[in-house]
């Protein structure tokens, strides 16, 4: 079946907004705001909000899901677009938040700095839970991106059989990238600053 226009008229755009997207956030990890001559605060206020988003997000799929197959199709339209809008918001608060501030590592003491055997093993295994669940958190919402974008469009298309057939590719990693941005932020924020 030959694509639509309008899926034709946006895939050079997705195609775009995925390389680019990541490719931005990448490289605002090399610099800080204040860099650049400006004396602005940290926000550490932002990691629980862009968490508790995520989680929201998580929320909001699994509930379009239930009502695309209860036939509310107006219903999944509006969650799926909040989804959408969540995931933005998100990414803008998760770049605000590392313009602004310094990366935390996983493990870092902010007690006395001294820890004990058990405490080192401990931290090493979870240390590489962590670090298991953020990279394939990180690889994955790189990938969502032009899986959602896809997604959509053909939504927008009316093309709902080619719809269909990638959300159930896109349904999955979408909730785990939300899932696993919930568990990173509980993992990290014990060191946080």
């Amino acid at each position: 079946m030959e694509k639509s226009t309008d899926e034709k008229k946006y895939n050079g755009l997705i195609i775009a907004v995925s390389i680019v997207i990541p490719v931005v956030v990448a490289l605002l990890f090399s610099f800080k705001l204040k860099d650049f001559g400006f004396d602005v605060k940290p926000f550490t206020f932002l990691p629980p909000i862009y968490a508790t988003i995520n989680g929201i997000t998580a929320v909001l799929l699994v509930v379009a899901v239930k009502a695309i197959q209860n036939g509310n199709r107006a219903l999944h339209e509006r969650l799926m677009k909040l989804a959408i809008a969540c995931s933005l918001a998100f990414l803008v608060m998760y770049v605000a938040y590392h313009l602004t501030s310094v990366s935390t590592k996983f493990g870092d003491a902010n007690h006395d700095g001294i820890l004990d055997a058990t405490e080192l093993s401990t931290i090493g295994s979870l240390r590489l839970l962590y670090f298991f669940i953020l990279i394939s958190h990180i690889t994955l919402s790189v990938a969502i991106i032009p899986l959602v974008l896809f997604t959509y469009v053909r939504a927008l298309s009316e093309r709902f059989d080619r719809h269909k057939k990638l959300a159930k590719i896109t349904f999955p990693i979408w909730l785990y990238v939300a899932i696993t941005g919930v568990i990173v932020y509980v993992m990290i924020s014990p060191y946080y600053a």
